[in-house]
């Protein structure tokens, strides 16, 4: 009995170690097979660590004032049962599942160094560290569902102690206290933690690297104070040597992935790599995507001979998204996107705002009364339950123009429809694909840094889809709509007929003038006439439908147009 129990847990040892480690070789990460891998990964922002932006607040971004806010409102007991319940809900096993399912590898954790370790200030002995499981045990939890889904995890040191930088919302940074560069025991601390971790995890091969700290932004000797100008940037590289040198002295597995100052991207007497198996990030948003954006990394990796990863990116649109990753992947750089699920539309999952904490936004822009602490309560802890996965919306175009858009210019349905007798498909549930595909629009995305200009929108109502096509919900209502359209844009909607024949279709729409609209299904083309209208109206026209699938392009022949729904009815 002795015998097949140890037999036993030799093969499921054997199992668990079967891939191996993630290492670098030359210029590519591979497997112990030494097979190239890509990264393809989601970042778990505002799970262990809360942005403003990704909560809608207006006032400054640190987690810690989100806090304070809170607490005026219900208490710091309160507060704290909120965060409980918030750091269970927001990531748990099936959000992982999802992530496998829909076609992503690896998984990259932003910590925040308060759930592993006190304070500098609150330390007990001044010079010690104190550890604390809950953060340790997160990621232990977050560990096991990866490996059960054979997917690897990065740990991210987001939130560094003291703060990393000047853009403080990154990292929960009190300016008025020490940051970083600022405090010895703060980076004390952050060396102390990083080898803990080593420690902890060092057998571990579903971790796939260390990304020891992400974002540096600070200004050591030059003008700029995020450190774009910076030339030799000497403390940050002195401060990633010797949190390499901890990491080394107990942990000789893992990839160790260091990042420039200027939010990730300022390598200037950084390199070269110091260690044989680290990898170079860089951080990309708001940008152009063509080879030449990215040119001076692919030149880090010729001439180190060393793996480059797109770190972060995100927060634009689906155009902006495949595009990048498309690039990507053409390369051969593994990418991480950002973030998975917040308050807004423009990723994986939605966290709906509730009725209630609208109404503290709301108090908090000064624009309503303060609401009774059992209200804001309830409206607390309705936003904690609604970050689980399955309270949350999911944006099934984000992921598809992230994985299967990529690949393949094949236009989709967007929803199911099919059409008997009659039927109705809403204006919203266009094709998902490529612009220019699925559908056309003149806003697709935001490229202000690459363009010198200011930022601009693309889905201008920002919600329910995260391309070009604005999308509107109207007031009072659930209504959604297509508006704000130009003249030239057009949608593309696939479904399936019951069965061939000859159909009336009336377009749903409001006008604020006289224009034209065409519609193009199966070969053919018409154009029909439009009044002006602000009420909902039915314009009609005649089809023919194959039996199965249909393709209609409703185009757009003037502007003003407010597009709703699409009805059909066999004759």
């Amino acid at each position: 009995m002795k015998k097949i129990l140890f037999i036993a847990i030799f093969i499921t040892v054997c199992n668990s170690y079967a891939q191996g480690f993630l290492h670098t070789e030359g210029q590519k990460i591979v497997n112990a097979e030494g097979k190239n891998v890509v990264l393809k990964g989601v970042g778990l922002g505002g799970h262990m660590l809360q942005e403003g932006y990704m909560m809608k607040v207006p006032f400054s971004g640190q987690q810690y004032v989100f806090k304070q806010h809170m607490e005026d409102l219900i208490g710091k007991t309160a507060t704290a049962e909120f965060y409980e319940k918030w750091l269970t809900n927001h990531t748990q096993k099936a959000d992982i599942d999802s992530l496998k399912s829909w076609g992503f590898n690896s998984v990259r954790l932003p910590m925040h160094y308060n759930l592993y370790t006190l304070p500098v200030g609150q330390e007990p002995v001044k010079g010690k560290q104190t550890w604390l499981e809950k953060g340790f045990q997160m990621t232990d939890s977050l560990l096991k569902w990866c490996e059960q889904n054979k997917m690897y995890l990065i740990l991210d040191m987001h939130a560094t102690p003291g703060g990393q930088g000047h853009d403080v919302n990154i990292s929960d940074r009190d300016p008025s206290k020490p940051s970083l560069w600022e405090s010895e025991a703060n980076q004390e601390k952050l060396i102390a933690l990083w080898q803990k971790l080593a420690e902890r995890y060092v057998d571990e091969p579903w971790i796939g690297a260390y990304d020891i700290i992400n974002e540096p932004n600070w200004g050591f000797t030059g003008k700029n104070k995020n450190g774009l100008d910076e030339q030799e940037n000497k403390p940050l590289k002195e401060l990633m040597v010797a949190i390499t040198k901890v990491i080394r002295k107990v942990d000789k597995n893992h990839i160790i992935i260091i990042e420039g100052n200027g939010w990730g991207n300022n390598y200037n007497g950084v390199l070269p790599p110091w260690d044989d198996n680290m990898v170079i990030s860089f951080h990309k948003y708001w940008n152009n995507n063509t080879k030449g954006d990215i040119q001076g990394f692919l030149d880090f990796r010729e001439k180190y001979n060393t793996p480059i990863w797109l770190g972060e990116s995100g927060e634009n649109s689906n155009v902006w998204f495949t595009d990048a990753i498309s690039l990507m992947q053409e390369n051969n750089i593994g990418w991480c996107w950002w973030p998975l699920k917040k308050l807004g539309f423009n990723n994986p999952l939605e966290v709906k705002i509730n009725n209630g904490y609208q109404q503290i936004l709301n108090y908090w822009k000064g624009e309503t009364k303060k609401p009774s602490k059992e209200e804001a309560y309830n409206a607390f802890m309705q936003l904690a339950e609604n970050a689980k996965i399955e309270n949350n919306i999911f944006h099934r175009g984000v992921v598809d123009a992230m994985i299967r858009q990529t690949t393949s210019d094949e236009t989709k349905p967007f929803k199911k429809n099919l059409i008997k007798k009659e039927g109705v498909v809403n204006a919203v549930d266009y094709d998902m694909g490529h612009i220019g595909k699925a559908y056309f629009d003149t806003g697709a995305g935001n490229y202000y840094i690459s363009t010198g200009g200011e930022r601009t929108g693309w889905n201008n109502g920002r919600i329910y889809r995260n391309d070009g096509v604005d999308i509107f919900e109207e007031e009072n209502s659930e209504t959604l709509y297509v508006g704000a359209i130009e003249n030239g844009e057009w949608l593309q909607y696939t479904f399936n007929a019951y069965k061939k024949g000859n159909y009336e279709v009336s377009i749903v729409l409001k006008s604020a003038s006289k224009g034209k609209i065409s519609l193009s299904i199966n070969g053919e083309s018409s154009v029909v006439n439009i009044i002006n209208t602000d009420t909902w109206k039915a314009v009609k026209t005649k089809i023919n439908l194959h039996k199965g699938e249909n393709k209609l392009k409703v185009e757009f022949l003037s502007e003003g147009i407010q597009f709703k729904e699409l009805k059909f009815k066999r004759l």
